[in-house]
């Protein structure tokens, strides 16, 4: 069903909107909590909510120690369970104490569509400091493939149950109930190896210093380790105080990363929002094949299906990353972009040490992508205890080279104290060009993709025979996303080299990492070179005129590109929903967040048909023409999460695929 809403639902794109609330409760009110609860869910129906979580035995309240064992409150509260399924629309988990066989439990209602879908009972009962559940309820633990009678039905009952929509594919969710997942092995482990994408977690757990941050991490780390999302729920204000107190956290985590939370300590009731990406989710399960290995011999789960309104909602409740390669915690900038720049100087550094030579050699246009390489060369000599002398450069100026960035390179190679040279490489290109009876050797302005490359071709060359000369090898400068792209010259250029250091660092981390140098890592005259070379126009400076060849204005924003690479190779998405995702964070540059230090006058947005214009070449180029290049690359380190495109890690493609069924998906895309 999802592919038949429009473009702009988050339905349609894998995404599945889920709340946690904080409903007001008056202990042992029982009408008061329906009531309050009720509120809530009509609150979260007016947000398109998907799946609602409400805190722990909300219906009772919790802290009402003896009174759970009240059959005036237990029959108040099954007369309540059947008020509130029979409003539901979306999926809701109620708690709540019910009866069943002479013990009371401990429940999670699983409510949608007007009925109960089943119940949950917590598996691990807290009977230590403050808490004596045991008192009053039976644990859960053995309770598999039973029903219970609640609300005149008689329905599913059970540690065993899984809930799966008619109408969202991949949407699952599973309830586990507070102290649960305080336990060393939580119920929702096996409950995600067994299908469940959505974990959700009603919970009352008091507030002591120090105990919110702990609920983040358990609950960071089962999402984390589970593969999933985990929604999580606790106890707010009303609760008794008499010896506790209640701080109402909710939160809600995607694969380790906070996407939501609401406010503590608020009187008001809350509602805590986040569109949880479950096809990112299911993606994630599929690229790792310990989690498959995992859920080998997991099973004996029910399933209960439901149905649910979908396709109102459009405003997509998720912080998106414009840049997901580049850090974007910023208390944590400073330690991100170190452990990225290490990441390269280590490879680089074992590298060199494995290879008898002294020296290293790297051609510096004042670009970018030399500059970047250069500073890690000048670390790893740093780290070993050796002169920046041992590192030769050469700045070798073509047809097309301008001033400033011929100037920017001499300016750098002199403030990193390296060994400097040029070669002009245009006597011999002519001659080549001579050679081949080129027009352009008759005088004729003929800058063709052969005149390009035999620039780029005796750039190389150079290089390669300078290191054969003076007892060095060759630093590759090339990046992750022009090999994405194909924007480098086979053989040649920036493709070849003995050791591809910028390899798996796309363009926009390259951008972000000088600027941290310059800001932390370097003296005030190399910062002021290294800006310069920030403002500079990326180009190959390959075809002589006055305007400068910018490679933005002919291949696309590389902005863009690396927010669609990042995506493609992590998770496979379709074009269509790597368009939605691009739109939402791109469309306005005024909402959301950017990396700590962005330049104000560098933040762009764009409109969909931009978009779609730079992701249909994207395709065209990463899926079809590319691939030959990324086949035959040298050695280089990877660095970020989101892969590299070495043929021995984690990309592996024929060289003779072709783009069509990526192209035909984006033709879905409204323009």
């Amino acid at each position: 069903m999802s592919r038949d809403l429009p473009f702009q639902s988050i339905h349609r794109h894998g995404f599945v909107r889920v709340a946690t609330c904080t409903p007001a409760v008056r202990p042992a009110d029982v009408a008061f909590n329906r009531d309050a609860v009720l509120e809530r869910m009509a609150a979260a129906a007016r947000e398109k909510v998907d799946l609602l979580v409400c805190p722990e035995l909300c219906l009772s309240s919790y802290a009402i120690d003896d009174l759970h064992m009240q059959a005036a409150l237990l029959d108040a509260v099954e007369d309540a369970v059947g008020v509130i399924a029979a409003a539901s629309e979306a999926a809701v988990l109620i708690g709540a104490p019910l009866r069943d066989g002479g013990r009371i439990f401990n429940c999670a209602v699983a409510v949608a569509g007007g009925r109960v879908l089943g119940v949950v009972p917590k598996s691990f009962l807290p009977n230590y400091r403050e808490y004596y559940e045991k008192r009053w309820f039976a644990h859960g633990r053995g309770q598999r493939g039973g029903t219970i009678r609640v609300a005149g039905q008689e329905v599913p009952f059970g540690v065993d149950l899984l809930f799966r929509s008619e109408v969202l594919p991949g949407f699952v969710f599973h309830a586990e109930i507070c102290e649960d997942f305080w336990s060393p092995e939580p119920p929702s482990t096996k409950a995600a190896l067994a299908g469940a994408v959505v974990l959700a977690n009603l919970s009352a757990s008091n507030i002591t210093i120090g105990k919110a941050s702990d609920r983040h991490l358990l609950c960071a780390s089962q999402s984390m380790r589970a593969v999933a999302a985990y929604a999580y729920s606790a106890a707010g204000s009303g609760e008794s105080t008499t010896d506790l107190a209640w701080d109402g956290q909710g939160a809600i985590h995607e694969l380790g990363e906070l996407l939501a939370e609401s406010p503590r300590f608020a009187l008001e009731p809350q509602l805590c929002i986040a569109d949880v990406d479950v096809g990112r989710i299911l993606s994630e399960r599929m690229r790792t094949g310990t989690f498959a290995d995992a859920a080998e011999g997991v099973g004996g789960y029910r399933v209960v299906g439901f149905g649910h309104p979908v396709g109102g909602a459009e405003d997509l409740r998720r912080s998106l990353r414009r840049f997901p390669y580049v850090p974007n915690r910023e208390a944590m900038r400073d330690q991100d972009c170190y452990e990225a720049f290490s990441i390269q100087v280590d490879g680089l550094r074992r590298r060199f040490e494995s290879t008898p030579v002294k020296n290293l050699v790297i051609g510096i246009s004042g670009g970018l992508d030399s500059t970047h390489a250069l500073i890690v060369a000048a670390k790893v000599m740093d780290l070993l205890g050796l002169p920046r002398t041992n590192i030769l450069g050469f700045t070798m100026p073509g047809f097309a080279t301008g001033d400033e960035t011929k100037g920017n390179a001499w300016a750098l190679m002199r403030a990193l104290g390296i060994s400097a040279e040029e070669i002009d490489i245009r006597p011999a290109a002519r001659q080549m060009l001579t050679d081949m009876g080129h027009p352009f050797a008759d005088g004729e302005p003929v800058y063709d993709i052969a005149f390009e490359n035999v620039q780029a071709g005796l750039r190389t060359d150079y290089l390669f025979r300078l290191a054969n000369q003076r007892d060095g090898f060759v630093i590759g400068t090339g990046d992750l996303s022009e090999l994405a792209l194909g924007w480098c010259t086979y053989g040649v250029g920036d493709h070849m080299s003995h050791y591809g250091v910028n390899a798996g660092v796309p363009k926009t981390l390259i951008q972000y990492l000088i600027r941290w140098t310059a800001d932390t890592q370097v003296d005030a005259g190399a910062a002021e070179v290294l800006r310069r070379i920030l403002e500079t126009e990326i180009s190959p400076e390959l075809v002589p005129g006055e305007v400068l060849q910018g490679t933005e204005a002919k291949i696309g924003p590389y902005e863009l590109h690396d927010f669609f690479l990042f995506h493609i190779m992590r998770y496979g998405f379709t074009p269509s929903k790597l368009a939605f995702l691009a739109w939402h964070a791109w469309r306005d540059r005024a909402a959301g967040n950017w990396p700590a230090g962005f330049p104000e006058g560098k933040k762009n947005e764009y409109d969909l048909a931009t978009i779609c214009k730079w992701l249909e070449g994207f395709l065209w180029r990463f899926f079809q023409t590319a691939q030959f290049k990324r086949s035959a690359l040298p050695n280089g380190p990877k660095v970020s999460a989101g892969g590299a495109l070495s043929p021995r890690g984690d990309w592996r493609a024929p060289s003779d695929g072709v783009a069509k069924v990526w192209l035909d998906d984006l033709t879905r895309v409204p323009r």
